[in-house]
């Protein structure tokens, strides 16, 4: 991808855009190779470079995913071997996305791959578990 992107002469800047700060346009195109044509576009529109941001999943970051899920009170043994079978992926990449500005909107590609979407999902999870005091005394409860 790299590669390409240079080989249209066009340059990097690494940062994700934040839907939420920008006006957005999402690149809709299934085909898992559009991103080239993405690039194409962006080249196309003048664009002298490209954002660029992606993923991967982390040895340390899975292990402590693990533990959460592992040592909550109300999980499933269904999401721990899910966690469990992400080990799978250590060190891939599971999420890119490029962008580039176009008369004040973020042209933008996305692209992730299935168990990136299950770590999203177990990430959600032990999040919510974190939030969640099950019977623990709070600071109203007399005691």
């Amino acid at each position: 991808m790299i590669a390409f992107i240079e080989g249209h002469g066009m340059r990097r800047f690494h940062g994700l855009v934040d839907y939420d700060e920008l006006p957005c346009v999402m690149w809709k195109n299934e085909n898992p190779e559009s991103w080239k044509d993405f690039v194409e576009l962006a080249k196309a529109a003048g664009a002298p470079f490209l954002t660029m941001d992606s993923w991967s999943l982390v040895r340390e970051e899975l292990d402590e995913m693990i533990e959460r899920i592992g040592n909550a009170h109300h999980t499933n043994d269904e999401d721990l071997e899910e966690a469990r079978w992400l080990r799978t992926y250590i060190g891939k990449t599971g999420f890119v996305q490029l962008g580039f500005g176009h008369e004040g909107v973020m042209m933008v590609y996305e692209a992730s791959t299935e168990w990136y979407d299950h770590y999203q999902r177990l990430l959600e999870l032990t999040e919510d578990l974190g939030e969640i005091p099950i019977d623990e005394p709070g600071p109203d409860d007399e005691g």
